[in-house]
């Protein structure tokens, strides 16, 4: 990471940071679907410490749970030192990347192989993470807007 990176008490700027999952994110997912893909959302991110500047940050992105055309990415990341030394987990975060086609709409997604128990248990959890998100999302349009108050001037 570098100076340009830092905030004001000179850790790395976290949405540095969530920039760089979100490109590791659009990789994972477009490898797997073969298609372009776009950012749906970001679930949970959880910084656990801070990233100091001149650090490198070790980033490990898999998808996890994929629907028709949705797919989760899992995504964790390391720092250390620039001359090595032990790392330390800094960030975990499930990002949803939905495939679509030349039309810009979503268009379907290969299933995913799942060939150990791990990797189906880790299924079944980014399956109920994406029923929370609609469920979510279908609450969120349901609810009536906040009618905009007026500054006075």
């Amino acid at each position: 990471m570098v100076p340009t990176d830092a905030n004001f008490v000179g850790n790395v700027f976290g949405g540095a940071i969530l920039a760089d999952m979100d490109r590791l994110a659009y990789i994972t997912a477009t490898r797997h679907s073969k298609s372009n893909c776009v950012t749906a959302s970001f679930d949970r991110v959880d910084f656990l410490r801070p990233v100091h500047v001149g650090q490198v940050v070790e980033y490990d992105g898999r998808i996890t749970f994929v629907g028709r055309s949705s797919m989760e990415v899992t995504i964790e990341s390391r720092a250390e030192a620039l001359e090595g030394g032990d790392s330390y987990p800094v960030v975990r975060a499930w990002v949803t990347m939905v495939a679509v086609g030349p039309s810009g709409h979503p268009i379907p997604v290969p299933s995913l192989e799942l060939t150990t128990d791990e990797e189906r248990d880790e299924f079944e959890r980014g399956r109920a993470r994406a029923e929370a998100r609609r469920r979510s999302r279908g609450a969120a349009r349901a609810a009536p807007s906040e009618p905009r108050r007026r500054r006075k001037r």
